[in-house]
């Protein structure tokens, strides 16, 4: 402790003393006219002995104070954490400077589970602590620590580095209570020892640390009175960062970001992984593969009923398949105690394009296959041309082909009405594609779950070409046209799922393109949307191409809103 009080007492009297002595000897040269010159006065030396002793300029310390506040903006920590860490460099220099007089151990907890953060934080208070002569020595180690093998090795730690980072603290509950006991022991004795030593917890979540102090939890008051807390980055920040280390293996061009941010979108909020390996798990794979990974993942029933709450309006189509699901759980407890007959599940949809139809249906596939009413958690999307076949002959088994593809799963026939025959002998093929689909509508009821879709108006003509469609219809469910506030709420969920922000004037900009398009004939609702969500992205794309704050490339202005080259019919 004698060493430590001297280290103090030339910290802040013997460096006074000297700067007192100095300005005495500078008045009295001036009182014999000569012109002092700080060259020939004694030098202020630094405490640390084993900083480097060479002179900083005031200039270059700005610059790298600058820096280093610019690196802390791109952490991914909570605002609290970063204006921490910047006031703890700004104590640092203030220290430096004799503005500041008293000597804080910024020792650190800091909850992560990015191991690029850890290394991060590492070099920031490095590089702080050598520009500022803050700590001991420049050297650091970054130790798991249950390599940390005895009190000695521990004792070597803190004479040679300067910052020291402890990690891998799950596994210290494991290791012997003795040892646990002398660790905790030893790293109070260093520690104080040592004040010039930085000293930082790295732990998964704030249950590992309080862990390690289980034993002596007055030691994490004691010492570790500075938090800094992770934030999990967004879908746009891994976007980003993934289009970075794949800048020199692949061309990155505008379809390939759009594969990139669904990818992304759908995979990262529900992944295991670090942000670190999942990053560089798809920088490999795309890398290798020179393409973005296809991704399918089951969904249990909470959260696809979770996914269908989340859509814009279609609160009528949201009942009806609420008290579907009701229902066909009723009969499964039931075990056929009770009368219940077969449910007809075969639907027909009508609305206008971009309603949610096809959305719906693919959730429709998901809750059945849960419901285990069907076995493949499939759907089977087509159209008439992919029914109907261009000469004798060919339709039946055309039609039945995709009829098997979809066995144990949902065929929904989107734009249906366009199989319905207007009286020409070339829609006799039409009228054969739909003979075929009700007999396996009839021959399949356990196996096949068939949605028509289409136009309301048109689809009405199609049910009337054929009463066997009508007679083995279960449920016809209406999709209404989004009304413009709905709309709105469908392009900031886009936005907000791929990690941007909009701001009010955007938003004041679509709600006036939204009311002049969406009169128009074929209005696309929220398929419309969707074509100016893309179109902005890739103009936002083009206007930040020169920017760099994370800020302006996350947030969609007025100037990034594009309707360039939507039609209007």
């Amino acid at each position: 402790m004698k060493d430590f009080f001297e280290e103090i007492y030339n910290d802040y009297f013997g460096i006074e003393k000297l700067e007192k002595e100095n300005e005495k000897l500078k008045k009295d040269l001036n009182q014999i006219g000569l012109n002092f010159n700080d060259n020939i006065l004694p030098k202020i030396e630094v405490a640390n002995k084993n900083v480097p002793t060479e002179i900083i300029s005031k200039e270059d310390k700005d610059k790298i104070m600058q820096n280093l506040f610019l690196d802390i903006d791109n952490l991914y920590i909570t605002d609290d954490s970063k204006n921490l860490l910047k006031k703890i460099i700004e104590y640092m220099r203030k220290y430096d400077e004799k503005i500041e007089k008293e000597y804080i151990p910024f020792n650190i907890q800091l909850v992560t589970k990015n191991s690029d953060l850890v290394k991060n934080i590492k070099e920031i208070l490095v590089k702080s602590s050598e520009t500022f002569h803050y700590t001991q020595t420049i050297k650091s180690n970054e130790i798991a620590i249950y390599k940390v093998e005895n009190e000695k090795k521990l004792s070597e730690l803190y004479v040679d580095n300067g910052v020291i980072i402890f990690k891998d603290l799950s596994s210290f509950s494991s290791l012997d209570e003795k040892f646990q006991e002398i660790f905790l022991n030893s790293l109070n004795n260093a520690m104080e020892e040592h004040s010039k030593t930085i000293t930082v917890v790295v732990g998964r979540d704030n249950l590992e640390i309080l862990n390690i102090f289980a034993k002596k939890s007055f030691l994490l008051d004691k010492h570790f009175l500075f938090k800094i807390e992770e934030v999990k980055p967004d879908v746009q920040d891994v976007v980003e960062e993934v289009s970075e280390c794949l800048k020199d293996s692949i061309e990155i061009n505008d379809e390939f970001r759009l594969k990139l941010i669904d990818y992304i979108s759908n995979t990262y909020p529900k992944t295991n992984l670090d942000f670190p390996d999942y990053r560089d798990s798809l920088c490999k794979h795309i890398a290798f593969y020179k393409e973005v990974p296809k991704y399918e993942q089951e969904k249990s029933l909470e959260e696809v009923f979770a996914e269908l709450n989340e859509l814009v309006g279609l609160e009528k189509v949201k009942k009806v398949l609420r008290d579907l699901v009701d229902l066909i759980e009723f009969k499964k407890k039931s075990k056929g105690e009770l009368d219940i007959k077969n449910i007809n599940l075969h639907m027909v949809f009508l609305g206008n394009p971009g309603t949610g139809k096809t959305t719906v249906a693919r959730i429709i596939a998901e809750i059945l296959y849960n419901l285990k009413y069907i076995n493949q958690n499939k759907l089977i999307e087509v159209s008439s041309k992919d029914l109907v076949g261009e000469f004798v002959g060919q339709t039946a088994p055309k039609t039945m082909s995709v009829i098997e593809k979809a066995l144990g799963g949902v065929l929904f026939i989107d734009e249906a009405y366009s199989l319905a025959s207007k009286g020409s002998t070339g829609n006799s093929y039409n009228e054969e594609a739909i003979a075929t689909i009700i007999q396996a509508m009839e021959n399949y009821r356990d196996n096949l779950v068939v949605i028509f879709a289409g136009y309301t108006k048109e689809m009405q003509a199609f049910l009337d070409s054929n009463s066997g469609i009508v007679s083995r219809i279960g449920y016809t469910l209406e999709f209404e046209d989004y009304t413009t506030d709905e709309l709105i709420e469908i392009f900031k969920g886009m936005m907000k799922k791929s990690g941007f922000s909009i701001d009010e004037e955007a938003i004041l900009e679509m709600n006036k393109i939204i009311d002049e398009y969406k009169n128009t004939k074929n209005f696309g609702n929220a398929r419309f949307i969707r074509n100016v969500y893309e179109k902005s992205i890739l103009k936002h794309a083009s206007n930040t191409r020169n920017k760099k704050s994370k800020k302006i490339l996350k947030t969609i202005t007025k100037d990034d809103i594009s309707t360039e080259d939507l039609l209007k019919m």
